[in-house]
């Protein structure tokens, strides 16, 4: 049966997460069925420890003080600022008197209205929040505005409010947002309130100083290895070295006899060491003597999981685009073009490691972490502990990074918190750490994949035939959000970015085969998901066929994107910007220089990266410039969306340069920064960022920026040395 996908791979990921993933999570956490939206108002009306309280989202305290409560994790990408600033402008609030806190975990008041769960993640926050913040702020104005007309007895609609101030002009009275907060909290919370119109904007589109700067850089900021409690113990975890290993049997005199440390427990994947701290704790752990049980451990290396993938590629899988029949259309071409591409295991190393602090007693739970699936997460502590998912808080602290790991369908770090407090009956808070060796040998990764992309040309060299194999693992496969994410054995996430392909391309095939049942290696989504690999598949054998037709790379994507005003409006800019019509100034000593451009949408936005390099005879080359464009519809923030974008593309160029897990044996190989190293201050190249001015709802900048990267790197490398780069990471394969 072929698989249309029309109404689900075709549509974006965050429209299809947008229709269907509450089924995801209803199926995993039934009872969220009856969940509510959590919109403005749902807390009600009411001062609550002297601050008026209008809705879940926002509170006013009789100081004058906002404070925004924000249902996201802030884990660098600034959505506490962005929040605070759509409630902020429709409060018509002072910016210097707004702060922000994280919201506890409660679906019924704060989900992501994208999938009916609370959570942070595929690049939603702004964009399922938009007018609901804005909504939380403007029901609060008038609520101030209705008690001051009341108080003065004047219509409301002659009362103003600026900076926190509540004004008549013809009376001349005024009064602060605390002065108003008792009042204002005696009155009716509006069913309707009317939003402002762009055109009165006064915060948003404009760059305000992050919420949590201060913070931060002073050290002020609470993550979860600054979480304290009395009595604390920390664990660290032995882990087995190969996946799907089990402990058999554990010597631990050694360990106990470590000064400090307090026990020594079996979970299921593994042996805990709990001390009074972290050093002594690993130096327990270190002392333990352990048995595998290793009869079903995975023992697959990354070279044979490679080879399994390119014999799987000789014969199709699963259809995941059919337009036309590309077969036919390749089988009477009298040229075929063919490329193949292999992306690595990807660890997300964050710069703050896994952790996570946990007590029980009386029968409740209370967790402090840098949260992402706050609902998955509740109810699968509440499942370990046999509880009801409300005696089960969750504090929500700054996260340093994620880029997806945090966000784990399984749970895992929180289920091994959960499992040592239950073992040792909760007679202490625990703080779990898992250093970055554990997380870099032990942890998920984006899986490998290979791509093979077959192409014909037509009389005036425009492809008329497009066919993408794409072989790997599924991150969704065996999650609760199967049910929604697969259809038909399609794993989306895998073939998004190449199912979704904007270029008008007659005949065009897009197949899936899924490796989930031969290759055992824990999987999950990492900064950008499935555009990690299929941007750098599509657009570098795009850039294949420009040069096969002797088309300049810019004008050839502009004729295939004539339906695609928006893709074709980033990289025109991108373009301009770069001066791409000009030529490079030439280097010096014998070195090449090159440039290269992609153009790739994720999660709704659209984004066009033009890249500069410069080579050395030896094959070394620095990357010494990116312009970028980006359109994600309203800018909340620019400086946000700029450090984003910035971000991104130093994310993705670590990984393109030498991003690389390998497993031998089913060890993996790396360890931690020395080699799995990530970008250094002094390789970050120029970059440029240039936000198209748009009306259109506002969508993700945290992910886009990544996708594109890659294959304009690759092209730009191309450009100089006239090789192309088929495997990544690039390493030294210039150099060769």
């Amino acid at each position: 049966m072929i698989f249309r996908i029309e109404n689900a791979l075709q549509t974006t990921r965050r429209g299809f997460l947008k229709g269907g993933a509450g089924l995801a999570l209803a199926v995993m956490t039934p009872t969220l069925a009856l969940a509510e939206a959590g919109g403005p108002g749902h807390a009600g009306s009411a001062m609550v420890d002297g601050e008026f309280s209008p809705n879940a989202f926002l509170r006013i305290g009789t100081d004058g003080t906002v404070t925004v409560v924000s249902k996201h994790l802030e884990m660098g990408q600034g959505i506490y600022t962005g929040l605070a600033t759509l409630v902020a402008e429709e409060l018509d609030a002072d910016w210097s008197r707004v702060k922000v806190e994280g919201a506890p975990a409660d679906a019924r008041r704060y989900s992501n209205l994208f999938w009916k769960a609370q959570g942070t993640g595929g690049s939603t926050a702004i964009a399922n929040s938009f007018e609901q913040m804005r909504r939380a702020g403007a029901t609060a104005r008038a609520m101030l505005v209705s008690a001051a007309a009341a108080q003065w007895k004047v219509p409301a609609s002659q009362i103003t409010v600026k900076n926190c101030v509540v004004s008549h002009a013809a009376s001349g009275r005024k009064a602060g947002f605390g002065e108003l907060a008792e009042a204002a909290a005696r009155q009716p919370v509006p069913a309707n309130v009317k939003l402002k119109d762009p055109k009165q904007f006064n915060l948003i589109g404009r760059s305000a100083p992050r919420v949590d700067s201060v913070a931060k850089t002073t050290g002020r900021a609470t993550f979860t290895q600054d979480v304290k409690l009395p009595g604390m113990l920390v664990a660290v975890v032995a882990h087995p070295p190969r996946f799907g290993g089990r402990v058999k049997s554990v010597d631990d005199k050694a360990a106990r006899a470590v000064k400090g440390v307090s026990d020594v427990v079996v979970i299921p994947n593994g042996v805990a060491v709990l001390a009074t701290d972290y050093w002594t704790a690993k130096k327990g752990r270190d002392a333990l003597k352990i048995e595998w049980d290793e009869s079903q451990a995975y023992r697959g290396s990354s070279d044979a999981i490679v080879a399994s993938y390119r014999e799987r590629a000789k014969t199709p899988g699963l259809n995941a685009r059919n337009d036309g029949n590309a077969e036919a259309a390749l089988a009477k071409a009298g040229k075929v073009y063919e490329a193949e591409y292999v992306f690595p295991y990807l660890a997300h190393a964050s710069m703050e490691p896994l952790n996570c602090v946990m007590k029980f007693e009386n029968g409740q739970c209370e967790v402090w972490n840098g949260e992402q699936l706050h609902t998955a997460d509740q109810f699968a502590i509440a499942k370990a502990f046999g509880i009801e998912p409300d005696r089960v808080t969750v504090n929500m602290v700054y996260a340093g990074g994620s880029f997806g790991r945090r966000a784990n369908p399984q749970s895992d770090y929180l289920l091994e918190t959960a499992q040592i407090v239950k073992a040792i009956k909760g007679r202490a808070p625990v703080k779990l750490v898992w250093s970055r060796e554990d997380d870099m040998r032990g942890g998920f990764y984006r899986p490998i994949y290979l791509h093979r992309v077959r192409a014909a040309l037509d009389a005036k060299g425009m492809p008329v035939a497009w066919q993408q194999r794409i072989v790997g693992q599924s991150i969704i496969a065996g999650s609760p959000f199967e049910p929604v994410l697969v259809k038909d054995g399609i794993d989306v996430t895998s073939v998004e970015g190449a199912a979704t392909l904007p270029y008008a391309i007659p005949n065009l095939n897009v197949d899936l085969h899924t490796t989930n049942a031969d290759v055992k290696v824990p999987v999950q989504w990492w900064r950008s998901v499935g555009s990690t690999h299929t941007a750098y598949a599509t657009e570098l054998f795009l850039d294949d066929l420009a040069m096969a037709a002797g088309k300049d790379p810019v004008a050839y994507r502009m004729a295939l994107l004539k339906k695609h005003p928006r893709h074709a409006g980033v990289l025109k800019l991108a373009a301009e910007k770069a001066g791409w019509n000009k030529p490079l100034a030439p280097a010096a000593d014998g070195a090449k220089r090159g440039r290269g451009v992609a153009v790739h949408e994720s999660f709704n936005s659209f984004v066009a990266e033009v890249v500069e390099v410069t080579v050395q005879k030896d094959g070394s080359f620095k990357v010494d410039r990116v312009v970028c464009a980006v359109d994600c519809g309203i800018v909340v923030n620019p400086d946000v969306v700029k450090a984003q974008m910035e971000g991104g593309i130093g994310y993705a160029l670590a990984a393109a340069l030498t991003g690389s897990i390998t497993l031998k044996d089913g060890l993996v190989e790396q360890s931690n920064f020395n080699d799995y190293p990530v970008l250094r201050i002094n390789e970050m190249p120029k970059v440029e960022v240039h936000i198209v001015k748009s009306a259109a709802a506002p969508t993700g900048v945290g992910e886009p920026g990544v996708p594109p990267l890659a294959p304009a790197l690759a092209s730009a490398l191309r450009a100089a040395t006239g090789k192309t780069i088929h495997t990544l990471p690039i390493g030294e394969q210039l150099q060769a």
